[in-house]
């Protein structure tokens, strides 16, 4: 089986990002499942390397191939000197270097033999220094992709996924964006992509947005007029989903083995439970672009940068989740 092309933008350089990028590099399980196309200053990734205490053995060039590369390749863009940057500070440098990297990794993704878009992880606020329109990945995706459809965002863990109707919204803005339309789209974009990540048969919880969901319309009528409807509707669909469930317990559910997925009406809601599920595991995927967008959950870990204690494990599992989702959207 050919193994796919992942684009990879070396992320915040002042953070672990460095360290993680070097430490993909490295990896024998990653180089059995894909091929890497990494964006970044090879001094920066130097650095990394030896806070991580690995050597590399990598094939540097100046421009990313046109043809899909048979080992890992490092796109060197010369860009930014790591002795200016310093180690676990918010920098307009650092900023400008992850942005940089993301743009080159997007516009290998969308036009290059890449099938997959991955990073390492970025500092928002550095990033804003530089492009002060910076919201989140999702919204600069769209842009640089000139994308109008709806991204969906994910938190993995191994066991257990999490979906949300809402995202980057104020509480505030919460109820009025949940319809019952939107919400079973939601339903089947988590099913489709479970199912592209090899789960056959997804089971899905869905959370209610009230305490108690709602208890029976005492605490509020989301889970009666719109939540409850809209499960219905997945299900008449053949989508296997149940709820709607108290967001208090339904990740307990979901530990014990009852769901695969759990589908929240808004981002703390399921973004709390993951990270104190397996901070160190999680994995975001933005779907509905047209190539899978994977990166481990966690932040840039300013606090140990350089210090060689990064865990690798979220991002093996995000370039492992976006090699098989690359496999499963390759044309038959």
């Amino acid at each position: 089986m050919t193994k796919p092309t992942l684009a990879l933008a070396l992320g915040d350089p002042a953070g672990i990002s460095p360290e993680l990028t070097a430490r993909a590099l490295a990896d024998g399980e990653i180089a059995e499942a894909a091929r890497l196309v990494v964006f970044g200053d090879k001094r920066v990734l130097d650095r990394g390397a030896r806070d991580a205490g690995v050597e590399l053995n990598v094939e540097t060039a100046d421009a990313a191939p046109d043809e899909a590369p048979t080992r890992h390749v490092f796109i060197d863009r010369a860009d930014c000197d790591p002795a200016s940057i310093p180690r676990g500070e918010i920098s307009e440098a650092s900023g400008g270097s992850a942005l940089g990297n993301f743009r080159a990794a997007i516009s290998y993704a969308r036009s290059g033999p890449a099938s997959a878009l991955t990073f390492t992880p970025f500092n928002k606020a550095a990033m804003r220094l530089v492009h002060p329109a910076y919201e989140d990945e999702v919204v600069f995706l769209n842009e640089e992709l000139a994308f109008d459809g709806e991204a969906s965002e994910f938190n993995i863990l191994p066991n257990v996924w999490n979906a949300r109707v809402t995202s980057h919204v104020p509480l505030s803005g919460v109820a009025p964006l949940m319809t019952i339309d939107r919400i079973v789209d939601k339903l089947a974009g988590t099913e489709q992509a479970m199912k592209a990540a090899g789960i056959a048969s997804p089971r899905i919880a869905v959370a209610g947005l009230n305490p108690h969901a709602g208890d029976n319309g005492n605490f509020g009528r989301e889970e009666i007029e719109v939540i409850a409807p809209a499960v219905a509707e997945g299900r008449q669909r053949g989508i296997v989903c149940e709820g709607p469930f108290p967001s208090d317990t339904v990740f307990l559910r979901a530990k014990r083995g009852d769901f695969d997925a759990v589908l929240t009406m808004f981002h703390d809601q399921g973004q709390i439970a993951i990270k104190m599920m397996g901070f160190d595991e999680g994995v975001t995927l933005l779907g509905g672009y047209p190539f899978p967008v994977c990166t481990p959950a966690h932040g840039t870990a300013y606090d140990i940068a350089g210090q060689g204690k990064a865990d690798f494990g979220a991002t093996r599992a995000a370039l492992q989740l976006a090699a098989r989702l690359a496999h499963a959207s390759a044309p038959a």
